[in-house]
């Protein structure tokens, strides 16, 4: 804890803070003080227990995904309100976990908009990966219905599984772009040059193109 406040820079928490992020650490410099500390699962549990988000975003470097139980998850992802936090406990240690398809439909069904953005995280993942026994057509409709209205946290995991649709599966591609041009989500989201739009329409054409160039 006292080598993690002796990274606090002013400056970092000034960008982090604008971005809903309470700590003030470099995150490379974080992820060095990781790759020197190895995998500590118990060190891991302890920094987590601190409450600081520096402290946890450390521990989820450092920790072993598999070794979390179901209900450690659920209440870890209940703590984790800053952006960052919730985006590295679901890609670094929810995705990795034995529990997290038994997870992901529990918590997309949640009244938690935060909880339920992380179902729907693994719900695109598995859409990408595993889409075996999904009911795309299904979460079409109820991206449909949804998204518009939902929190931001929310509203943007349900974009990505819309894109995620889209890129992925050519039979839902024409109702996927269909869907998110006339909801229009994140059609003005400010993008730096170079960067590919996350308005769905434009994400998933640009997507398959490179797809397509890549083909043999």
């Amino acid at each position: 804890m006292a080598e993690l406040a002796g990274l606090e820079d002013p400056r970092a928490r000034e960008v982090n803070e604008k971005h809903g992020d309470d700590h003030g650490v470099n995150l490379g410099r974080l992820r060095a003080l990781a790759k020197r500390l190895k995998t500590q699962q118990e060190l891991a549990r302890r920094l987590w227990e601190t409450g600081d988000t520096a402290a946890r975003l450390l521990a989820l470097l450092i920790c072993r995904p598999k070794a979390f139980g179901r209900d450690e998850l659920d209440a870890m992802l209940r703590e984790a309100r800053t952006p960052k936090l919730h985006d590295w406990l679901v890609n670094y240690v929810v995705k990795k976990n034995p529990h997290s398809e038994e997870l992901r439909p529990a918590w997309s069904a949640d009244p938690d908009p935060a909880v339920a953005a992380a179902g729907w995280a693994l719900t695109a993942e598995r859409v990408s990966k595993k889409p075996e026994g999904l009911d795309l057509a299904g979460l079409l409709d109820v991206i449909e219905a949804e998204m518009k209205n939902a929190p931001d946290r929310l509203q943007w995991a349900m974009n990505n599984c819309l894109a995620q649709i889209g890129i992925e599966h050519a039979e839902h591609r024409a109702r996927a772009i269909g869907i998110g041009e006339r909801l229009g989500v994140l059609k003005d989201y400010p993008t730096s040059p170079g960067c590919t739009s996350p308005f769905a329409p434009v994400w998933i054409t640009e997507m398959v193109r490179r797809q397509g160039d890549k083909a043999p």
